[in-house]
């Protein structure tokens, strides 16, 4: 879930209006706020920690998000795959967990065989070397 659809779910979970949550935030307007919960412009550090303490929910929550879109060890696969897991409902989502795990299993046994490094054997099975 990104960073704009959270803070408008607790904004929402709350009861908080944008001009209600910018009174909690240092440096930030209503407009700020607004721009904030569609996505237009992030927080800043000391603002995610002020929105944090505002909606009642760990600091670290709100970052591991933003961190997490941030990412470039992530392939846009890697975020499209993600976004449509968090779009199920429990149970497909423990249905794709078990698909995906049986499939990396397959991956895992089908892999090629190790060339053997010992010297190569005559037909009486002795080695040559």
């Amino acid at each position: 879930m990104s960073l704009d659809t959270t803070l408008r779910l607790l904004a929402k979970a709350s009861g908080m209006s944008a001009a209600e949550i910018a009174t909690a935030i240092p440096r930030a307007g209503a407009a700020t706020v607004s721009a904030w919960l569609r996505g237009e412009k992030l927080p800043g550090r000391e603002q995610l920690d002020a929105l944090a303490r505002a909606f009642g929910v760990p600091a670290g929550a709100l970052l591991s998000e933003l961190a997490s879109t941030l990412d470039p060890a992530r392939t846009q696969g890697e975020h499209d795959l993600l976004a449509a897991y968090r779009a199920l409902d429990t149970r497909q989502q423990g249905a794709l967990l078990e698909v995906a795990r049986s499939m990396a299993g397959t991956r895992r046994s089908a892999a090629p065989k190790r060339k053997s490094t010992s010297a190569p054997r005559t037909r009486t099975g002795r080695s040559q070397a």
